[in-house]
């Protein structure tokens, strides 16, 4: 078959897979030009109070319930089942569906919980979507290609088992881009998944499904991956929470890779939620389930409980020296600066000095073998390159000594950036998580902000500041003088109308393996930012 007729026969099965009680009704389908869709559970009438009630609730009251047994698993999964077969049929955010088997699952938990009198583990009967390239045995992890449909999984993701044990029930996949090395949700299998919040912008990527059903209200605690900024950029897209963690907190073997087998720059895993709270939740339970037993490249750290300085040392990277923040995005980096000064936070500047070397040896590493993985799972079915992936389709192969050189230097830079930030004496660095609030379809065009920490290995936290775009006082830059070609680019492309209400997020960095410290020290800057 070719790769247009596999795709389609994809595309039709994900669709039939949706119980038909759950498909929209015509009549209060929202028209295609209808932007914003975050509304529809609430105004449409479709839902239930009581779904609507189970799926605003946020993870640690919903454990509650359903440990106490005042909720049942299965009427809280069949909600979230519901809500994301909506979402899905409104931002085009799942990858992957298997609700009779969730709602199986819930059933189980149910009785389970009646039989024992407590719960079968710390995510007892909790809903939680996963990204496309965790393993599920028995449904396919495509990652966007279509060679691999119909390839369903013979086992499961480490922390897919770890969530299972865990008493977590799973219900869905979300969408990525072709390979998960595009910026935003886009593949030849599936298509393009939007922002529910204004479907003319992109979720972001490459978890960028789970952030569009996150954002939606399909999934309370949804994982994602990040291996350039797929965690933080999406969560900036849709202003919800997430950490891109440092290598080894959480398990992330036997998962599906666009690139597999490159390891110069590591992918994680980590949570995406609309609270911190979820965010730490996640992350302490999972750390917590002693993950380093099952996955050989997990470290043996238990989950410490961190408090931070009441005053805080924060640099700030104003720009990275390539690419100006948009309007809107410097904008809420310098009211949140000032709302951290004004909370007795001590703010110092931090320059990009390595930035530009960090994010060209994260490019070499990226394509260094020539294009190789992507051009072998494209071949099968004669699926081309997506004009978002040129740089692999154009890359030249690297030899082995020329790739320990970049390794020499990615060592060199991560030293050079550990010395600087121990002479200054600081606790974080502050930063966008993107140069957009959002961006139209098609005009992501940097992650600078984010990949540099991927080459790092630092947490970094992408989290919504509170600021919201504004046509009217986020206007274009005059007389911008730019960084780069990229810059000119971006600032060109920029259109305050168009993103116009979106919400800004920025990104918290911490040092390697303090992830607890950074999840506080964003605690403490939320709190500065509500007391301001």
């Amino acid at each position: 078959m070719s790769w247009e007729a596999v795709a389609e026969k994809k595309r039709q099965a994900l669709q039939d897979s949706i119980p038909a009680p759950w498909i929209i009704p015509p009549d209060i389908l929202p028209a295609a030009d209808q932007a914003d869709v975050t509304t529809f559970p609430r105004e449409s009438g479709f839902f239930t109070d009581r779904e609507l009630e189970i799926t605003s609730m946020t993870a640690p009251d919903l454990l509650k319930k359903l440990a106490s047994g005042e909720w049942t698993s299965e009427e809280v999964t069949t909600a979230f089942c519901k809500t994301a077969a909506v979402a899905h049929q409104l931002t085009n955010c799942l990858s992957e569906v298997f609700f009779s088997l969730a709602i199986t699952q819930a059933r189980e938990l149910d009785t389970y919980l009646k039989i024992h009198g407590k719960p079968k583990g710390p995510f007892h009967g909790l809903p939680i979507s996963i990204k496309d390239n965790f393993n599920l045995k028995g449904y396919d992890s495509t990652v966007g290609f279509a060679s691999l449909v119909d390839d369903p999984a013979t086992y499961n993701s480490t922390l897919v088992d770890l969530l299972l044990s865990a008493g977590a029930v799973l219900y869905c996949k979300t969408n990525v881009p072709t390979a998960m090395m595009i910026a935003e949700s886009v593949n030849n299998v599936f298509g393009r998944t939007v922002n529910p919040q204004n479907r003319n912008l992109t979720s972001g990527g490459s978890s960028g499904g789970e952030s569009a059903l996150i954002a939606f209200g399909g999934s309370r605690i949804g994982v994602g991956t990040d291996i350039g900024g797929s965690l933080r950029i999406p969560a900036a897209c849709t202003g919800i929470f997430t950490i891109r963690p440092s290598f080894g907190r959480f398990p992330n073997s036997q998962t599906r890779s666009g690139l597999a087998g490159q390891e110069a720059v590591l992918s994680v895993n980590g949570p995406m939620a609309k609270t911190l709270e979820e965010i730490v939740l996640w992350a302490s339970t999972v750390v917590g389930q002693e993950p380093w037993l099952t996955d050989p490249k997990c470290v043996p750290i238990p989950w410490r409980t961190v408090k931070p300085k009441d005053k805080l040392k924060i640099a700030v990277l104003y720009d990275d020296g390539i690419v100006t923040p948009t309007p809107p995005v410097a904008r809420a980096l310098s009211e949140t600066v000032e709302k951290l000064k004004r909370a007795g936070h001590e703010i110092v500047t931090w320059a990009p000095t390595e930035h530009k070397d960090l994010l060209s040896t994260l490019s070499q590493m990226f394509v260094a073998d020539g294009g190789k993985s992507v051009r072998k799972l494209l071949g099968p079915t004669g699926e081309p390159f997506r004009p978002e992936m040129k740089a692999y389709a154009d890359a030249e192969e690297l030899g082995v000594h020329e790739m320990w050189q970049v390794h020499l230097k990615r060592n060199e830079l991560c030293k050079s950036y550990l010395d600087r930030w121990n002479q200054a004496g600081i606790d974080a660095v502050l930063c966008p998580t993107t140069p957009y609030s959002s961006v139209e379809h098609g005009k992501f065009a940097y992650v600078g902000y984010t990949g540099v920490f991927n080459v790092l290995d630092y947490p970094a936290v992408s989290f919504p500041c509170g600021v919201k775009t504004d046509k009217d006082i986020d206007v274009p830059y005059v007389d911008h003088q730019p960084l780069s070609d990229t810059d000119a680019q971006i600032q060109r492309d920029y259109s305050a109308e168009s993103v116009h209400g979106m919400p800004v997020n920025l990104q918290l960095v911490g040092r390697r393996l303090e992830d607890e410290s950074v999840l506080a020290m964003t605690d403490a800057i939320l709190k500065a930012i509500s007391s301001s």
